[in-house]
């Protein structure tokens, strides 16, 4: 088993016991199990999954960091939602406005544009989670 925590700067999402997480790397998704080697990954914006008991819990958040010890995985989102927190038009509209300032960032940095790049992939994730 392992102890999983998820925090951002305003609340604790999550404390619990899981048998397994899947966590939104920078590299791809990350699975982890009990007894996983240490580690310590940027996440990018995304969806956590856990499950416990048979039963698959997912949450939406916009990115942080993750730590995994043997049994115990901490992740320290920016923010984070659940389904039922997830405002739908709210994430449409920030999806769209997304996608509009991406088209017209020709000439915007680099690091304006992973912004961006951010912001999308964060509503597209808001979105599926609340299977919209």
């Amino acid at each position: 088993m392992l102890k999983l925590e998820i925090v951002t700067p305003e609340r604790r999402v999550v404390d619990e016991v899981v048998e397994s997480v899947t966590i939104p790397t920078l590299s791809g998704e990350a699975g982890i199990l009990p007894q996983h080697a240490p580690l310590v990954s940027a996440l990018k914006p995304g969806i956590i999954s856990y499950t416990n008991k048979g039963n698959t819990e997912r949450l939406v958040v916009g990115g942080g960091f993750a730590e995994v010890n043997s049994d115990k995985i901490s992740v320290l989102a920016n923010l984070a939602e659940t389904a039922a927190e997830i405002n739908v038009e709210q994430a449409r509209a920030e999806r769209e406005e997304a996608e509009k300032a991406l088209a017209s960032s020709a000439s915007s940095s680099l690091e304006e544009t992973e912004d961006l790049r951010d912001r999308l992939d964060f509503a597209n994730a808001r979105l599926q989670l609340a299977g919209r």
